[in-house]
């Protein structure tokens, strides 16, 4: 607990000093690997740890240290000079995509990371561009520079061509590849040279040599003039050939980082600890404090008005809540950070999302798997909270005489599921109870119950990420279970507008059911769901039927119409109907609803839609005729190839359906030596054969 004593002690450093950052990049990019070292360099830790070995800080669930990939993000404090950072280590993985999205949505600044080999891979343009959403300064680390095939300039071309967006290198690798010993920086104009001791504590600083100085005068010429564009008062000093400081430019490059209008970039080798001392100094230098960015928007949970609040301790307390995680020890962790205001052990909070009161058990500062009770948090900090029952991912927690909402994290929908059942009788009560925990822990994993096959469905963003469940749910939770196949997950649409009419006439003595309406379904465009509009005048339906209305018709929906999957992208308007003056009910309107909405769908050509992957397969080259000609086989669009080094990376949009199991098929088809990735792209409709197959089951097992 030593570290955690340092971290109290250092607790109230000025919030200008204070700095929130996350590690991010495509799956295997080094990013757990730098992180090891940026806590080793600032004396968090004192034995670098090793991802292979399963001993790194901040990877510390069993699956995390046995499969070498980081799953759940983690939270670790770290002091650099007179500096504190806390350091979210995020995953690379796709089906763990939301373990980003949540962690990007609450942090100042990003360390982006390219692997110099393979420049912009598909992982890192969708993390950039998650980054780009909320808005987060980043600076960027092109690692690996020691791998074969590695090429500063190759990825900084891939980097402008693929996310164009405004890059600055601040440093130059001294040599590449084997030959890669150190960085130049172009700041100073001095050589940092990795020739002292393995683990890159001691290093030497030198003049630079004339072999690298041409070079480097050049590069420091075109980043004096980048940075100089920034501010008038330096390009002017620039056009007049005037002498422009160190100082100079680290403050105009600084607000042009925190402003997104240029990302610095850095580079290095973390496995071999090359490269990592000048991106903690860019962390103080270039990311932003919490003061530094604008303050935090949200609106009045009463009026709707919009209001703000100021990263200070004396403003009104609001945080968000971005990440739930199960603890054996502690039970559930809510982590929070903290906007304005402070909060206190004991403390009542406000969940401004659910409207109703929580009182903080405990509060924590998570230094990864370990953690520190403190008595009160700051605003500007990352804190974890024990106690809060009702509190869950996205919620917004505040002051109740000042409440607050802000905007909540915006997850994807999941796109493959599969059937679990318990082993034994005792499995079941405790299975549901593990469901709930792990569906409080990560919003895009769900869980349905089957009412026709009595089988209970889980879904989340991959075969990886349910496999990773499952898992947990045996070794973690002591849950047997036995699993089915997993399942594409289908969404049904309609290609026209149509009309459609239902009626519920029911009499059985006494007061009977009368329920009628009439409703008009039009398509949506991909991605904007269900829409729901009462359009009805003069009375035909009075005003307290409407909600049974659009409760028939959304409950249809989720249940699916054609095939039995959820129905989405549709507008449905009721705009006629009628009623009787005693025997209308809300169940009546609900069931009337019901068949309305089934009675348009039909005539409104529906189609059954699937998701669609975004596929990037790298293959040696000799194999690209084989690896192309299978992917159109299974009805893969290929956007394009690029080739680098003997292999080849073919960007495609397959079907999720058409590339399961894909792991062994690349391994047969490139003699073990391909690799793939993919991540959902979008919906399309299924070819008219294979709609009608999943028709075709879907109507034998009604019957």
């Amino acid at each position: 607990m030593a570290d955690a004593i340092q971290v109290t002690k250092n607790r109230s450093v000025p919030m200008d000093k204070v700095r929130n950052i996350g590690i991010i990049a495509h799956i295997d990019g080094g990013k757990t690997t730098t992180t090891e070292r940026l806590l080793f360099y600032t004396g968090n830790i004192h034995k670098i740890g090793s991802v292979d070995e399963g001993t790194t800080t901040t990877d510390s669930m069993v699956q995390e240290r046995e499969r070498g990939i980081t799953i759940q993000s983690a939270c670790v404090t770290t002091f650099f000079k007179d500096y504190r950072i806390n350091i979210i280590d995020t995953p690379g993985h796709v089906d763990f995509t939301a373990e980003v999205e949540r962690s990007l949505r609450v942090l100042d600044g990003a360390i982006m990371i390219f692997d110099g080999n393979a420049g912009v891979q598909a992982q890192s343009e969708t993390v950039w561009r998650q980054a780009d959403k909320y808005g987060v300064p980043r600076i960027a680390f092109v690692n690996k520079m020691d791998k074969i095939g590695a090429s500063f300039q190759g990825t900084l071309d891939s980097i402008s061509a693929k996310l164009r967006c405004p890059i600055v290198p601040v440093v130059l690798p001294i040599g590449e590849e084997h030959d890669f010993v150190g960085v130049i920086d172009l700041m100073e104009m001095k050589m940092i040279i990795y020739d002292k001791d393995e683990e890159g504590m001691e290093f030497t600083t030198k003049d630079v040599t004339p072999e690298y100085l041409e070079a480097a005068t050049k590069a420091r010429a075109a980043m004096v003039e980048k940075i100089a564009g920034e501010d008038e008062k330096l390009m002017e000093k620039f056009l007049n050939d005037e002498e422009i400081s160190v100082p100079e430019l680290k403050a105009v490059l600084r607000q042009a980082t925190i402003h997104r209008k240029l990302f610095p970039i850095f580079c290095g080798a973390a496995w071999r600890n090359k490269g990592i001392h000048p991106i903690l100094d860019a962390i103080v230098d270039y990311l932003p404090s919490p003061i530094d960015l604008p303050p935090t928007e949200g609106y009045d949970i009463v009026t709707g008005d919009k209001i703000s609040r100021k990263p200070e301790n004396k403003e009104p307390f609001a945080g968000l809540l971005f990440k739930v995680q199960a603890d054996p020890h502690v039970g559930t962790l809510s982590y929070v950070r903290i906007y304005s205001g402070t909060i206190k052990t004991g403390q009542e909070v406000f969940n401004a999302t659910k409207q109703k009161s929580e009182r903080i058990g405990r509060l924590l500062l998570m230094h990864a798997d370990k953690r520190e009770g403190i008595e009160e948090g700051f605003a500007g900090e990352i804190i974890a909270c024990i106690g809060l029952k009702e509190s869950i991912t996205g919620d917004t927690l505040c002051d109740k005489a000042h409440p607050i909402s802000l905007s909540p994290i915006q997850f994807s929908e999941p796109v493959i599921s599969l059937s679990i059942e318990p082993e034994t009788a005792d499995d079941q009560e405790k299975m549901g109870a593990a469901l709930n925990r792990l569906t409080a822990e990560d919003p895009t994993f769900r869980v349905s119950y089957n009412q026709e096959t009595g089988q209970t469905i889980i879904a989340g963003m991959g075969e990886l990420y349910l496999e990773i469940i499952v898992d947990r749910l045996k070794r973690e939770f002591g849950v047997g279970v036995k699993t089915g196949a997993p399942q594409v997950a289908y969404r049904e649409t309609i290609s026209q507008n149509a009309e459609g009419e239902g009626k519920y006439i029911h009499q059985s003595g006494g007061h009977g059911q009368y329920g009628h309406c009439k409703i008009r379904v039009e398509a949506k465009n991909r991605g904007e769901g269900v829409e729901f509009v009462n359009a009805v005048k003069g009375g035909a339906i009075p005003s307290n039927f409407i909600p049974a209305i659009e409760k028939g018709v959304r409950e249809t929906l989720l249940k699916g119409i054609i095939a039995g999957y959820p129905a989405t992208d549709i507008k449905v308007t009721v705009y006629d109907g009628s009623f009787h003056e005693v025997d209308s009910s809300e169940m009546a309107f609900k069931i009337a609803g019901a068949y309305a909405i089934k009675d348009a769908f039909a005539q409104a050509r529906p189609l059954i839609l699937e998701p669609v992957m975004k596929f990037e397969v790298a293959t040696p080259s000799e194999f690209l005729g084989t690896v192309i000609g299978d992917l159109s086989g299974r009805r893969g669009q290929i956007a394009g190839t690029t080739e680098a080094f003997g292999f080849t990376t073919v960007n495609a949009a397959v079907p999720l359906e058409a590339v399961r199991g894909y792991a062994t098929v690349i391994r047969s088809l490139t003699q073990g030596r391909g690799s793939f990735y993919m991540e959902p792209s979008h919906y399309d409709p299924v070819p008219r054969d294979i709609q009608e197959k999943l028709t075709i089951k879907t109507d034998s097992k009604k019957e």
